[in-house]
């Protein structure tokens, strides 16, 4: 089973995401992790990816296919896999078809401006082991600033200290990435749900297609 998930920076589109890894035992391939891990590493491609990310900017088309195929063609997503935060254009999209993988869900998680601004801002990942919190909503750390799961120290992303930065994203999202909603409805394989509401509740939307209930 191979499943997509759209939507806008801050959504809460890699929260379902990693719910659903866990639900259905199939690796979770995201992206933004891959791309941080790479800057983060200094491996080939870091300065390249680093001046695009730190702008708030979209990584090339060429560059993020490539590093997406590799991870995909693994052996451990043979069997399935999620994606997270990619494709994010068409061109992305036509690129996935070329080599024959071919989406069976697409779940497209929307919600408003103000909600991502307030989550972004409020976001922390785990310097360690890359866990996300909020300091904002139900998914505060139960210590300030510290991992529950390793113990380590929390983090903001560059990416996420800044408004402008944040507003920025979301600009590029409804310019570039916000045409694939159409592209996969056409396709008949669209699932809109509202990410303000609460993470159970979206959960089991989710899961009830998935698993064909009605």
């Amino acid at each position: 089973m191979i499943i997509i998930f759209l939507g806008p920076p801050g959504a809460g589109k890699g929260t379902h995401a990693a719910i659903l890894r866990a639900k259905l035992s199939i690796p979770l391939v995201c992206a933004g992790d891959i791309i941080r891990e790479t800057i983060r590493n200094k491996l080939k491609f870091a300065d390249e990816l680093k001046k695009f990310t730190e702008k708030g900017l979209l990584v090339p088309d060429e560059l993020v296919i490539n590093i997406i195929k590799n991870r995909i063609l693994s052996d451990d997503c043979k069997n399935g896999f999620i994606l997270d935060g990619f494709p994010r254009t068409l061109v992305q999209a036509l690129a996935l078809e070329e080599i024959k993988i071919k989406a069976d869900f697409v779940i497209n998680v929307e919600t408003s401006d103000e909600v991502i601004c307030s989550r972004i801002l409020g976001r922390r990942v785990c310097s360690s082991c890359g866990a996300v919190y909020n300091v904002f909503t139900e998914m505060k750390p139960r210590v300030e600033d510290i991992c529950d799961v390793c113990g380590k120290d929390l983090i903001k992303r560059k990416d996420d200290v800044s408004s402008d930065v944040v507003m920025k994203r979301l600009q590029v999202y409804q310019e570039e990435t916000s045409p694939l909603v159409d592209y996969y409805k056409n396709m008949g394989k669209i699932l809109t749900v509202d990410g303000a509401e609460p993470l159970n509740e979206i959960s089991e939307k989710i899961l009830k297609v998935i698993n064909g209930d009605k």
